[in-house]
């Protein structure tokens, strides 16, 4: 038993050690082409500016349907070349929010169809296949729920479609809720770090990259000849992303553009949007590796396109370490003359430093005075290691069946002049997950004190780490769920 202990664990720590080192590869990627970055313009317009689609997939979104209706009715285009759809497949009073803010569109002359689907087959990619049959727009936005697009945001990426294989124009989603509390400041630095380093690397690197599934614009040629959205998976932009570069075609990345958006705020929203990420991204690679390794690219393109779709995996691997840890510390497989090695891979490996360096580039690429805003780094490192029992569970299930249920996550219509949550339809009362994570968290702390104890001291800040983002992530889920009324501003 000690044999198989020791070569999980070390699978555990070199997958980790590879994950961790990709961070600081996009980071030099980026540190490279960052005069290309910054460069970036906006092409001269089209002579004639084409039909544009704007389509906005809803489900039971009574708290943002109206200020997004709002916003993309808004937008500066011509209007006999613009059309709304919005693919409602909402059960709840959401239809009659949007058919009341639809006739008020209407009569200021913006076409707005509402499409209706009693079935929600296909879940969001179903509800976006359907309407582009509909479509009459010859390129396609598209914005989530929780989306609050710029009026110039047509005028701005429509002028990079002039060249022929051009299929998507991604922008880079701000936070309309970044204040609202260190949860939210937490998911805000994770996605800093995606949108402000990672995409633009890939991007300019010439690696393949993904639309994220708002605030973009794909050519609709261009998913046609992907072959359409499908719905094997949970990350359906994901998905059409690669098989639309496999054929050629080609994601331009605007990182300057920047598409506001609403942070979940409660804690079980954010597992469940990692949960449907992490599982969706593992049955893309299932579907597209092999594709992609059969495919004429460069080893270091295909590696990384490996990288990208299997990242989700430093999650088990994470909880594989943890786990393990203290079973190998008992058995004297790790001697404390020994830690050196040991030391060196779970500093690299775990995935602290090589994300954490990211996340640190990322703050300085973005925010001029990010120094004085340094000490809320630890929040995403805290809650990203906290989630990991649930979403190794995602990724498993991804690994072992081919269930497709897609768990939305619920937004409240929070935004910079603030909003509350408590008393809210959408939220889950079920904190049954927060009793493991507490569970995990104790052990991480009885794990850091054997280490301690054992004068394993590289091993100790990991543990530490982990001990307070699962005890974090256990409690935030019960705070949460508890039934407590009357409007209030975030905390945690």
């Amino acid at each position: 038993m000690s044999v198989v202990v020791r070569v999980l664990y070390s699978v555990a720590v070199v997958g980790l050690l590879l994950y961790g080192l990709n961070a600081y590869l996009l980071l030099a990627i980026h540190w490279w082409n960052r005069r290309r970055i910054r460069g970036t313009v906006t092409p001269e317009p089209p002579a004639e500016w084409p039909s544009v689609t704007v389509q906005l997939p809803l489900y039971n979104e009574r708290y943002v349907a109206r200020r997004l209706l709002e916003a993309v009715g808004g937008l500066d285009y011509p209007s006999d070349r613009l059309e709304i759809q919005v693919l409602d497949d909402s059960t709840d009073d959401t239809g009659a929010i949007i058919d009341e803010t639809a006739s008020q569109l209407r009569a200021r002359g913006v076409t707005v169809a509402h499409l209706h689907r009693r079935e929600r087959t296909g879940f969001k990619a179903g509800a976006l296949a359907a309407g582009l049959k509909e479509a009459r727009g010859e390129f396609v936005a598209i914005f989530d729920g929780d989306a609050v697009p710029e009026v110039d945001f047509l005028r701005t990426t429509i002028p990079h479609f002039a060249e022929a294989r051009v299929a998507v124009v991604q922008t880079r989603l701000g936070h309309l809720n970044r204040e609202f509390s260190l949860l939210t400041i937490a998911q805000a630095l994770g996605i800093d770090g995606h949108f402000a380093v990672e995409q633009p690397a890939r991007f300019w690197g010439n690696l393949f990259l993904n639309f994220n599934g708002t605030a973009g614009v794909w050519r609709k040629a261009a998913i046609e000849d992907a072959g359409g959205w499908t719905h094997d998976t949970l990350t359906e932009d994901l998905d059409l992303s690669y098989r639309a570069q496999l054929r050629g075609w080609r994601i331009v990345y605007r990182p300057d553009l920047v598409c506001p958006a609403e942070l979940p705020v409660l804690i079980t929203g954010f597992k469940s949007q990692q949960r449907r990420w992490a599982k969706g991204a593992i049955q893309t690679a299932f579907k597209l590796l092999p594709a992609i390794a059969r495919a004429p690219f460069s080893l270091w393109t295909k590696y990384q396109a490996f990288i990208h779709l299997t990242y989700y995996m430093i999650y088990p691997a994470m909880l594989t370490v943890i786990l393990l840890s203290v079973p190998l510390l008992g058995a004297k497989e790790i001697a404390p003359e020994g830690n050196a090695i040991l030391d060196v891979s779970l500093a690299f490996g775990l995935g602290v430093l090589g994300p954490g360096f990211l996340l640190v580039y990322a703050q300085w690429v973005l925010d001029p005075g990010w120094l004085r805003r340094a000490w809320r780094i630890p929040t995403i490192m805290i809650i990203g290691v906290g989630v990991a029992w649930s979403t190794s569970l995602a990724v498993l299930d991804a690994l072992r069946r081919k269930d497709l249920e897609f768990v939305r996550t619920p937004k409240f219509g929070i935004g910079p002049a603030g909003g509350h949550w408590r008393g809210k339809a959408y939220v889950d009362r079920r904190p049954s997950e927060g009793f493991i994570e507490i569970a995990l968290g104790l052990y991480c702390a009885w794990s850091t004190w054997l280490f301690y104890a054992h004068q394993s001291y590289g091993a100790v800040p990991f543990l530490a780490l982990c001990t307070t983002g699962f005890l974090t992530v256990g409690i935030l889920t019960f705070v949460h769920a508890a039934p407590r009324g009357g409007p209030q501003r975030g905390s945690v």
